[in-house]
């Protein structure tokens, strides 16, 4: 099978209910929306699914890339299904095709990069990796200005470092480490550590207590940006409450068990749903 053919039946099965798509948004709005994160789980998943070659993943990249900033009308090699689905809303809300290459970078330095040597370096990852959906969500809404942007560029930011904290485990067995690797030092901690905790499945109490200053930075970032639900219209200002709750809540459950997502993924589950929306509403 054409590993681009795979890659876009993953991505189109478990992207179509991202939360930013859902009935809380207007219906004008849902499609935009629900096409810009099919493309960027199409391309999450050409970085991180499957079992194809590094220098195959990058090829597959690099073609949304060129997909993206080609100005020729849309016959092989420039056309992408899943750059095609996402260009037309281009003109009709002034998304910026830069946003969409931020993200492609981000996914790249995944296949080629599984380490950051400090925050300032992570932090990059995550201005390319997470920012650029914030600013597509809130150009397609008409909110995307000076005071708007850097309040969303924090959630974002934030969800990603929450999602690392998730993921901690999972990313690890695949050869990839979030932690700043000067910060993971200054822990006294080291990557045989970190080997030895993920295969006893239980973090060592120097290792939880650096993911809970990992949590403390999340979290921190995550309320910095609570403002910007002021700025945006009452539908939005309910999505992004709820998901932004979501992210609270799980930085509460990896609270309660002792800051350990080796031994317990903190995820969120049908019993949260209900709370989570109750904060969104309030």
């Amino acid at each position: 099978m054409n590993p681009a053919t795979s890659w876009i039946g993953s991505s189109t099965d478990h992207y179509e209910n991202f939360p930013v798509a859902s009935w809380l948004l207007p219906k004008s709005a849902r499609p935009p929306i629900a096409a810009v994160y099919r493309f960027a789980r199409y391309a999450d998943d050409v970085a991180d699914e499957g079992i194809v070659e590094d220098s195959v993943r990058l090829q597959e990249l690099e073609r949304l890339r060129s997909a993206l900033i080609s100005t020729e009308p849309e016959q092989p090699p420039t056309h992408h299904p899943m750059v095609s689905a996402i260009k037309p809303y281009f003109a009709t809300f002034g998304l910026e095709a830069q946003w969409f290459v931020d993200l492609l970078s981000a996914f790249a330095q995944d296949v080629a990069i599984k380490r950051h040597p400090d925050r300032q370096h992570l932090m990059d990852y995550c201005r390319r990796s997470a920012e650029p959906v914030g600013k597509i969500v809130l150009q397609v809404f008409g909110r995307l200005n000076p005071v708007t942007e850097p309040l969303s560029n924090a959630i974002c930011s934030a969800l990603q470092l929450i999602n690392f904290l998730q993921d901690f485990a999972h990313d690890w067995r695949i050869g990839r480490l979030y932690v700043p690797l000067d910060e993971l030092a200054a822990a006294g901690l080291n990557e045989r550590i970190i080997e030895d905790a993920v295969s006893a499945q239980c973090a060592p109490l120097p290792l939880r207590a650096l993911f809970a200053q990992q949590a403390r930075f999340a979290r921190q970032l995550l309320d910095s940006g609570r403002p910007l639900f002021a700025q945006v219209p009452l539908r939005l200002r309910l999505e992004l409450r709820s998901v932004v709750a979501g992210g609270s809540r799980v930085l509460d459950k990896l609270a309660r068990g002792g800051y350990d997502p080796i031994l317990q993924r903190p995820a969120l589950g049908k019993r949260d749903i209900l709370p989570t929306l109750i904060e969104g509403l309030r």
